[in-house]
């Protein structure tokens, strides 16, 4: 018995060359669901957006059956198709994250937008899996495997290992643009920032510093303070490469 498959647009950086972008046959010789055959090719179910079978929208428990056509494409970009798809994924109102402990740079980048972050070099991959799971956070990896992992409803695989690139595809394939809130969040424990008047600072920053500047901000968690020091110009830089 066999089926035929198809992947779509970025799935296929995760084939061996002669089976991207075109039609190949998969045998097997008991039941499986659609889910464990397309992870048995390497992609993981949280880069999956909808599966069609026979042109029919499927969920990732269906068992597929000999001569089946499958489809599978990756996340829409520009439309939604909650709708259509039968993944039974339950949508994130509001975007949170937790990174693998090889993203430092990428959560900096991010936390400096504003977004939540979740980070700890110590957590492990079950840590991260459960994290993501019972928090409801999109865990971001490059590690496939991680991906894979049953609990884990939504992540997303980074494709590039440069920092720079990571924040663009996440910003544009999560459509972030709008949420983008500069200096909302602390760049070392992730936490919430407010305003506090100038005088409460005193003592606590550098004389010129506060001789020059009137505009500080706290952290609520861990009281470290931030101002629009030279570091301004290369958040703007940050700023514009994720939108480019």
């Amino acid at each position: 018995m066999s089926v035929i498959l198809r992947f779509y647009e970025e799935l296929n950086d995760f084939l061996p060359r002669h089976r991207r972008r075109k039609s190949f046959s998969v045998p097997y010789t008991e039941p499986r669901s659609v889910k464990d055959l397309i992870e048995s090719l390497g992609i993981p179910h949280t880069e999956i957006d909808l599966i069609l079978v026979n042109d029919a929208s499927v969920g990732f428990d269906y068992l597929v059956k000999d001569k089946d056509r499958v489809a599978v494409y990756p996340m829409f970009e520009s439309m939604d198709i909650t709708a259509v798809s039968k993944l039974d994924r339950p949508p994130l109102r509001h975007p949170e994250f937790v990174a693998d402990v090889h993203l430092g740079k990428l959560v900096r980048r991010l936390r400096l937008l504003g977004f939540d972050c979740l980070y700890n070099k110590e957590w492990r991959d079950r840590e991260l899996a459960l994290i993501s799971a019972q928090s409801q956070r999109i865990l971001l990896t490059r590690d496939v495997g991680l991906l894979k992992r049953q609990i884990v409803t939504h992540g997303m695989y980074l494709h590039s290992d440069d920092p720079s690139k990571q924040l663009r595809e996440v910003v544009h394939r999560l459509h972030l643009k709008n949420r983008i809130q500069p200096l909302a969040r602390c760049l070392l424990c992730n936490g919430p920032m407010r305003k506090v008047p100038k005088e409460k600072v005193r003592g606590r920053v550098p004389e010129k510093t506060y001789a020059y500047t009137d505009e500080f901000l706290e952290c609520e968690n861990c009281k470290k303070i931030y101002w629009k020091g030279t570091h301004w110009k290369r958040l703007q830089e940050i700023i514009r490469n994720a939108l480019s």
